[in-house]
């Protein structure tokens, strides 16, 4: 049987003093050349929170409205403020940096993060209100420190500052004297992750109406490494954040790809499940520091806000088929294998066309593709134009290639069954993944029958291969399982227990 999706998460966290701290544009810039005018006016360039709020891509992402929102709305959407600008939304909530900061420290189980006591006693108030947020969260959280020990770590022993409104609040420090694997600067990154990651569970879990016991194992796919000097990026993010998750019931593990992880992770999940080895699997990923702010330079040249200043997180709860939700049908299934070719068209056709045609579809078959969502805001002024767009136009030329429909009907291709870019340049996080809450509630609501995620990668980022890498699997309208006719294992046993009284019996007679 195929496995359902039960829920979905989709948190995101406004960091603008992250933008400027820990943003590897950012950082990068201040090395090569600290005195550029980039950085002078950066400052001039960071949203508000209450701006970041009313923001049409990010109220899309968290839930507050669906993708069609985006083509009722004049591009580009910047300096066009949402109606609605709502913290707390369907799959998530647009958490503030600060309360965020009490997340991460609750995630710390090395005493690595300190946050300063009057921050602590002003910000943890605010934190308790979240429902979201249990108990053994909020116990886990200390009272702080005195800001001259803040100073002192962050002047004297190289830990990684964290601010608010530029002022110093708190720090990361070193979990190992020489260990660059386990520096300040990776830590936090790591517990950033690890923090997003456990709030996307979170929501997954609110949404799934389930338990955090029912969760059996864990999938973590984002893009951060933990480990030391022995094992680089041995991890293990899944369990950790399980952990911090109240998951007690739960084991787990971690899965890399860069940004074709998710959709690996969820065919690995879905697999387990299908298998009978697991009844429930989450999948799960936290936001990633380098990327905040990564076209900022091309941002500010044109006077635009910072934009990429949100963490994005996601997870999905996957259990047995319920008969209700949607399944992941593991029979379509497209690979780009080490054969593939890294064009435009190769790696479409075998993402997309190939798998299709072997289960006898046509490319207009499928309602909606979500390929990459990248929100074109973002990477259309940074000179990479409309990715979703670009990769719907790809698919529509198959799809006339093939035969699949006429040449005219092109465009109408690219309106009816794609979807508009929402989601923010976290790397892994906008690689198809972002529609599976919006896909599940409209095949629920009987609004569409099949939907393709596509996730695609960059192998040649690790510098070991030049290859591209990219799987796509179909959520569909559950089928039923039909009632098989087959024995139980009572029954089994039953008639095992009756066939061996039988051969006693007529052993006995025998004799």
């Amino acid at each position: 049987m195929n496995s359902v999706i039960r829920g979905t998460g989709y948190p995101l966290v406004h960091v603008p003093d992250m933008v400027l701290l820990n943003g590897t544009t950012q950082t990068t810039e201040r090395i090569v050349n600290p005195e550029s005018e980039y950085l002078k006016k950066l400052g001039d360039h960071i949203r508000t929170y209450e701006q970041a709020c009313a923001y049409y891509p990010n109220q899309v992402y968290i839930g507050n409205y669906t993708p069609e929102i985006l083509e009722e709305v004049e591009f580009p959407w910047y300096d066009k403020p949402s109606p609605v600008s709502d913290r707390f939304g369907k799959y998530g909530e647009i958490m503030p940096q600060e309360e965020f900061y009490l997340l991460m420290q609750a995630s710390d189980e090395f005493e690595l993060l300190f946050l300063e006591k009057a921050f602590v006693e002003k910000y943890k108030p605010e934190l308790a209100k979240n429902g979201i947020i249990t108990e053994a969260i909020l116990d886990r959280i200390h009272e702080g420190v005195e800001l001259e020990q803040i100073k002192k770590q962050v002047n004297e022993h190289k830990a990684e500052p964290l601010r608010s409104n530029g002022e110093l609040v708190g720090y990361v420090k070193n979990a190992h004297a020489i260990d660059e694997n386990l520096s300040a600067h990776v830590m936090l990154e790591n517990l950033v992750s690890k923090a997003s990651s456990v709030l996307s569970l979170l929501y997954a879990l609110k949404d799934a109406g389930m338990n955090p016991d029912d969760v059996e194992y864990v999938i973590d796919c984002s893009e951060e490494a933990c480990g030391d000097m022995n094992q680089r990026g041995g991890g293990n993010f899944a369990k950790a954040a399980a952990e911090t998750a109240g998951l007690n019931n739960a084991t787990g593990s971690d899965v890399r790809g860069f940004c074709a992880a998710p959709s690996h992770a969820l065919t690995m999940a879905a697999s387990l499940i299908k298998a009978g080895t697991f009844n429930c699997v989450a999948v799960t990923a936290g936001g990633s520091t380098a990327k905040l702010g990564m076209n900022g330079k091309e941002h500010v040249n044109k006077d635009l806000p910072i934009l990429e200043d949100v963490l994005g997180g996601f997870a999905t709860i996957l259990t047995a088929n319920d008969n209700i939700n949607p399944e992941i049908n593991l029979d379509i299934q497209g690979i780009h294998t080490v054969g593939t070719g890294s064009s435009p068209q190769n790696v479409i056709g075998s993402l997309v066309v190939d798998p299709l045609e072997r289960a006898g579809l046509k490319v207009t078959d499928i309602n909606k593709y979500s390929p990459e969502m990248q929100n074109p805001d973002v990477t259309k002024p940074a000179g990479a134009g409309d990715v979703p767009q670009s990769n719907m136009k790809m698919i529509g030329a198959l799809a006339v290639k093939r035969g699949d429909m006429d040449r005219k009907d092109l465009n109408d291709f690219v309106s009816k069954h794609g979807v508009v870019g929402f989601a923010p340049t976290q790397g892994h996080i906008p690689s198809g993944v972002p529609y599976l809450g919006h896909a599940r509630q409209e095949i629920l609501d009987g609004k569409m029958e099949k939907v393709m995620i596509v996730g695609k990668g960059s192998l040649f980022l690790g510098r070991l291969t030049n290859l591209f890498d990219g799987i796509s699997f179909i959520v569909q309208a559950n089928e039923g399982v039909e009632e098989e006719a087959t024995v139980s294992r009572d029954e089994i046993r039953g008639l095992i227990a009756e066939s061996l009284r039988d051969f006693a019996s007529s052993l006995l007679e025998s004799r």
